[in-house]
C-alpha cells in the first residue's frame, strides 16, 4: 500500500471533514435516502435477546473453574458484550425508538449496558456526539489518541500492548482530553448497572460478574472484532480519514463496518447502511476500504508507519448550542 502516513505527529489538516459535503451531494442526487432514516423496529428485540442470553450465561457459568470462566468470557460472552457496545452506539443515534422518543433511547441504552458489567452508555452518548460533530477535532474528539499514546506506543510490542489496553484508554482519555460535568443520566446508568451487578453476585456469586466484566475488557482489547476501532479512522492511506469494512463480521456488529456511510448519515440505523452504499454506489465503491479486521490489526502492529499517531487532526470551532 503506497502513500502511507509518516510517524512522529498526527496528520494535521485545515479543511472541514469530508462527510458534510458528501452528505449534501448524495441527498441532492438521491433524495430517497431520506426514507432510510428513522428507527429500526427490530433493534430492541435483538438487543433484548442478547441481554437475556448473557443473563442465562451468568447462571450457566457460576460453577465453572476460573480457566473456563475466562475462556467463555473471551470466546462467547465478550463477543456479545462487544456487540452490545455497538448496539449502544446505534442507540445513541436514537435509532431504537426514534428522535421523538429520546428518553426511551437513553433508558434502553442503559438496559443494553447491563451485560457489559460497568456503566458505559450515558458517557458514550455524551462524547460520541462530539466525535461526529468535530471529527478529528483537537481537544474535542476524544477518539483521537493523546500525544503520549502516539509517542510511546510506536513499536510492535508497545502497539500490541496498546491494543490490549484500549478499554482503559477509551474510558480514561475523555477525562484528560475533554472533561465534562457528570450528568444525571450517567449517575442513573451507574446506579442501575451496579445494582444489577450486586444482584447477580447475590444470586450466583462472583464468577458470573467476572465473566461479564472480563469478557468486556478482553473483547474490547485484542480481539478480531476490535479491529473496527483501528479500521474506522486510522490513516492507512494519506488523505483518507474514514474507512468502511464490508466483511462478514458486520453481521455481529450492527454493520459498524459501514463507517463512511454511517458518518455521512448517522441517523440511518446500521441495518440500512448497506442500502446507502447500494443506492449511492459511485460515491463509495472507489474509496479505500478494508476487507479484514484481523488484517487491520496485523498491519497496525507490524507496519512501522502505522500507530496511534496515524490519525487526522483539525482545529474546530465550537458549534453554538440551540
Amino acid at each position: 500500500m503506497g502513500n502511507r502516513v509518516t510517524r512522529g505527529d498526527f496528520e494535521w489538516v485545515y479543511t472541514e471533514q469530508p462527510h458534510t459535503q458528501r452528505r449534501k451531494e448524495i441527498l441532492a442526487k438521491y433524495p430517497e435516502i431520506k426514507t432510510l432514516m428513522g428507527p429500526d423496529p427490530h433493534l430492541k428485540w435483538i438487543v433484548s435477546g442478547m441481554v437475556f442470553t448473557q443473563l442465562l450465561a451468568c447462571y450457566l457459568v457460576k460453577d465453572l473453574s476460573w480457566k473456563w470462566i475466562f475462556f467463555w468470557a473471551y470466546a462467547f460472552g465478550g463477543c456479545i458484550n462487544h456487540s452490545l457496545t455497538l448496539a449502544i452506539h446505534d442507540i445513541s443515534h436514537n435509532v431504537a425508538f426514534g428522535n421523538k422518543q429520546a428518553k426511551w433511547n437513553r433508558w434502553f441504552a442503559i438496559f443494553a449496558n447491563l451485560p457489559v458489567g460497568v456503566p458505559y452508555s450515558a458517557s458514550f452518548k455524551k462524547y460520541h456526539i462530539d466525535h461526529h460533530r468535530y471529527l478529528g477535532g483537537d481537544s474535542l474528539d476524544v477518539d483521537i489518541p493523546t500525544d503520549f499514546e502516539g509517542w510511546f506506543f510506536c513499536t510492535p510490542l508497545r502497539k500490541l500492548l496498546w491494543l490490549f489496553l484500549q478499554p482503559l484508554f477509551y474510558s480514561l482519555r475523555p477525562l484528560y482530553v475533554n472533561p465534562k460535568a457528570i450528568t444525571r443520566m450517567e449517575i442513573l446508568n451507574a446506579l442501575v448497572q451496579f445494582s444489577i451487578d450486586l444482584i447477580i453476585y447475590y444470586l450466583w456469586g462472583l464468577k458470573p460478574v467476572i465473566y461479564l466484566i472480563a469478557g468486556t475488557i478482553l473483547c474490547l482489547g485484542f480481539h478480531p472484532i476490535s479491529g473496527h476501532f483501528i479500521a474506522e479512522h486510522y490513516m492507512f492511506l494519506k488523505g483518507y480519514e474514514t474507512y468502511s469494512y464490508y466483511g462478514p463480521l458486520n453481521w455481529l456488529t450492527f454493520n459498524v463496518g459501514y463507517h463512511m456511510e454511517h458518518h455521512d448519515f448517522p441517523s440511518i440505523p446500521g441495518c440500512r447502511l448497506p442500502m446507502v452504499k447500494k443506492i449511492a454506489a459511485e460515491y463509495y465503491d472507489n474509496l479505500p476500504h478494508h476487507q479484514s479486521w484481523i488484517r487491520v490489526l496485523w498491519d497496525f502492529v507490524f507496519d512501522d508507519t502505522l500507530g496511534p499517531y496515524s490519525r487526522v487532526k483539525r482545529l474546530c470551532k465550537l458549534a453554538k448550542e440551540s
